[in-house]
């Protein structure tokens, strides 16, 4: 009651705040960006805040690692070798709940070593792509994702950065070696096997059914387009089924020919051989992901002909009118690439597949056709009466595969440095970001365009608002509350200890829980005269383990927008798991070391 008449309207306002914000994530659909933004302006422009405190979690390390990691993925993505990822690791499943445990058991081994984030951000663009050539609802596998790097990373001291700065503190404190780097493995293990269980159990009903934004339109062309099989690549001699072709959502091989020969019932079982020349039929996205795959080459050689790098091109879509002056003559005999610098890769035309090769097909008005084309053919074209539409097609363009063993060698290059503690994993992080955009690996206007700005902001965001808890003694008044409903029961100051670091990771950030968590838990063991490890180790599974919120570690907001998911979808998921792990942890901590 004391502490609660001495925290003034500062205390207050920022507790007030940050419910609020709760309310308008919960509550509306309110896009979190601006909601944190907007608390933290309040939080500087009523004096709470100096302009410092208020940007300083725009300098954290933290979160300059997640916005550097996103140039590094794009490396990855631009060379295919997000491809490698998904198929070396996550394989064919069975079924969703196999699928589950294909993207949870590769992650959740990886995690201790590696650092959960850096992990979660090379795999969501690989389960992405394995989710859509499986037939997978992707909002089904990424809260799965997240939640298994975040048990993985408790499990050594690496792990997550939480673990590193809880024993910073305790280091510091008893001025002794602290804990060793598999030593929270004891409780580690057991959390992720719990994670592990529930989700392949419970989420089954649990976890929610959403659609990307990008997913709920449907594509209504049917585009025909022809690739070839590249001699010597992995293709070659794999079935159609093996070599994932018949997989892609929207898409329908229509027949191979080969030399002479025309298959026009394409079996599944089908044998790839060399220069095989594959018709498909499909909507845009699926002949994009056509495009991407490695031992895929356009059919067409007019696509090598062009002066620009492959690399460097554009995907554009563009509709022809009545005055193109190639209309009614064939793309060969039109010289279509010496006229507009572009090469046709595929053509829709009312839907129906035009049972020739590209070069023979006589254009008409109102073809679409999907071109590959220097960056600024659009600006060039958009006005001119040849075309009645000319738009470029997101950022797709086509993948250099040939850098895709360069591409992982940076990526593996930059954990094993951080792991191994040469550098910082920021440090590590610039590295290989730079090293992508010097080998060519991602091209320096796709690496500006590659950190997902409303997750960063986030993130910088809570740690002005975390601040803010901290500075008014509203972080003390909540956790220290909580510790004192527990009078002088070890165990029961344990689980309240772990309660109120949930929440404030909730509230805030993991590291910033930890942190104000730290002092309240030593005092309280010192009180009562028990060990304070128990504590110690307990602060650093709760401050990670936040499964409740999207806001409360970051992995979650890294897959917030590419799931499509909702505030309240993790709550449905986390909550019972923020549960079960803190039951776990309770009754397993002081087993290990005791009071």
């Amino acid at each position: 009651m004391d502490a609660a008449l001495q925290l003034g309207w500062q205390g207050w306002f920022s507790l007030g705040l940050v419910a609020f914000c709760f309310a308008l994530f919960v509550g509306t659909r309110a896009a979190p960006d601006l909601v944190t933004a907007g608390a933290l302006t309040l939080l500087l422009v009523t004096g709470i805040l100096t302009t410092g405190e208020a940007l300083s979690g725009f300098s954290n390390e933290g979160m300059l690692t997640v916005g550097v990691l996103y140039v590094v993925v794009a490396g990855l993505t631009e060379t295919g070798a997000v491809n490698w990822v998904g198929q070396g690791l996550l394989g064919r499943p069975r079924g969703e709940t196999h699928a589950r445990l294909r993207v949870m058991l590769p992650v959740a081994f990886l995690s201790p070593f590696l650092n959960n984030t850096p992990v979660v951000a090379i795999f969501i663009p690989a389960v992405q792509d394995w989710a859509k050539r499986h037939h997978l609802e992707l909002s089904r596998l990424l809260i799965p994702l997240s939640y298994a790097t975040i048990a993985g990373g408790l499990c050594t001291l690496i792990g997550t950065s939480t673990n590193l700065v809880v024993n910073s503190l305790y280091t510091k404190r008893v001025g002794g070696e602290g804990l060793h780097l598999f030593d929270p493995a004891w409780i580690g293990v057991p959390v992720t096997i719990a994670v592990l269980v529930y989700l392949l159990t419970a989420g089954h009903w649990l976890l929610p059914r959403r659609k990307p934004a990008a997913a709920r339109y449907e594509d209504v062309r049917q585009y025909t387009v022809e690739m070839l099989v590249e001699p010597g690549s992995a293709l070659v001699g794999k079935s159609v089924e093996a070599a994932g072709l018949r997989q892609l959502p929207g898409l329908f091989l229509i027949e191979i020919e080969r030399e002479d020969l025309v298959l026009p019932a394409v079996s599944a079982d089908e044998i790839l051989h060399a220069h095989d020349r594959l018709v498909f039929a499909g909507i845009v996205d699926s002949v994009m992901d056509l495009q991407r795959t490695r031992g895929l080459i356009p059919a067409t050689d007019q696509v090598f002909k062009l002066d620009t790098p492959r690399p460097g091109r554009s995907f554009v879509e563009a509709v022809l009118s009545d005055k193109c002056p190639l209309v009614g003559h064939t793309v060969r005999a039109g010289r279509f690439r010496n006229r507009y610098d572009a090469v046709i890769i595929a053509l829709a035309r009312n839907g129906a597949r035009i049972d020739r090769k590209i070069g023979d097909i006589e254009l008409a008005a109102g073809d679409t056709l999907l071109l590959e084309t220097r960056p600024d053919f659009v600006e060039q074209q958009k006005n001119s009466r040849d075309f009645l539409l000319v738009s470029r097609i997101g950022d797709s363009h086509p993948v250099d595969h040939r850098r895709a063993p360069l591409a992982i060698g940076i990526a593996v290059t930059m954990v094993v440095v951080a792991t191994m503690g040469w550098f910082s994993m920021l440090e590590s992080a610039l590295l290989a970001a730079g090293l992508m955009i010097i080998t060519g690996c991602v091209d320096g206007r796709v690496a500006r365009r590659a950190p997902d700005w409303q997750v960063l902001i986030v993130i910088a965001t809570s740690f002005g608002m975390g601040a803010a808890l901290e500075k008014t003694g509203a972080a003390d008044l909540v956790a220290g509350g909580l510790v004192g409903l527990a009078g002088a029961d070890p165990w029961t100051t344990l689980a309240l200890v772990y309660v109120a670091t949930s929440l404030l990771t909730s509230f805030a950030t993991n590291n910033v829980a930890a942190v104000l968590m730290f002092p309240i838990a030593m005092q309280t063991a010192i009180g009562m005269g028990v060990s304070p490890l128990p504590f110690i180790m307990t602060i650093m599974v709760a401050a990670s383990a936040d499964f409740a919120t999207p806001i409360g570690y970051q992995t979650n907001l890294m897959v917030f927008n590419v799931g499509g998911y909702r505030f309240l979808d993790f709550t449905r998921v986390g909550a019972p798991l923020t549960l079960l792990v803190g039951t776990v942890t309770v009754l397993l901590v002081p087993l290990v070391w005791k009071f």
